[in-house]
């Protein structure tokens, strides 16, 4: 099992996969803007997308250690 984590608090602007879709490694899942900027957070390896726990418009402010 494996998370995409966000490194930077911003807002999710994005989200570009659901759930039951295939990634692979690279492929952006979700656009977060922080500061006016667009942040792309990609899939750090290949699989399935199990379950999609942020929506657009939300705000992103816990981030991963």
């Amino acid at each position: 099992m494996s998370k995409v984590v966000a490194s930077m608090a911003g807002n999710v602007w994005k989200v570009l996969v659901k759930s039951g879709d295939t990634v692979v490694e690279g492929q952006d899942v979700v656009i977060l803007e922080s500061m006016k900027m667009e942040i792309p957070i990609a899939a750090e390896g290949n699989g399935t997308v199990k379950e999609v726990k942020v929506n657009e418009g939300d705000v992103l402010i816990e981030l991963a250690n």
